[in-house]
């Protein structure tokens, strides 16, 4: 089972704050406080990720809200791992990432996108960065809908 690293969080609190500003500059929505007490639990335990099944409903639900609007698949379009590579030049994800995509758990998806961003090599991240700013490519099914390899 995947962990939710802290940046997730953050992010996520960060995006439902946008989404439902406080109406007196004090006061956070329930997504934000359910959001803020695993998120201080984590910075208190020196933590840097907690585990998926871990969080309280209120709070795994209001994470799922978030990651709903993130990209799903970093997929570009141009994959290697069809022509042998172990790693993707393209999005760089492994062959058996590619693989299991739709099956993977949203925070075992975040987990390689964290990865992959933090290794900063995939051509979605230099040379074909283009592909990436435009959204999923044209072959890339929508979110809610199944592919063999997203």
């Amino acid at each position: 089972m995947a962990a939710l690293h802290i940046t997730d969080i953050e992010s996520a609190i960060n995006w439902w704050r946008d989404k439902k500003p406080s109406h007196d500059g004090i006061t956070a929505c329930a997504e934000v406080l359910a959001l803020a007490e695993i998120y201080a639990l984590m910075v208190y335990h020196h933590e840097s990720e907690c585990e998926e099944v871990s969080m309280p409903p209120a709070a795994n639900a209001a994470w799922l809200a978030w990651y709903a609007t993130t990209p799903d698949a970093p997929c570009i379009a141009i994959c290697s791992t069809s022509q042998g590579d172990a790693i993707c030049k393209g999005c760089g994800r492994s062959f058996d990432e590619v693989q299991r995509w739709t099956q993977m758990s949203p925070a075992e998806k975040r987990a390689t996108w964290r990865r992959i961003t933090n290794d900063n090599t995939a051509w979605r991240f230099n040379r074909y960065a283009e592909r990436a700013r435009d959204g999923a490519p044209a072959a890339s099914p929508p979110r809610g809908e199944s592919a063999a390899s997203a």
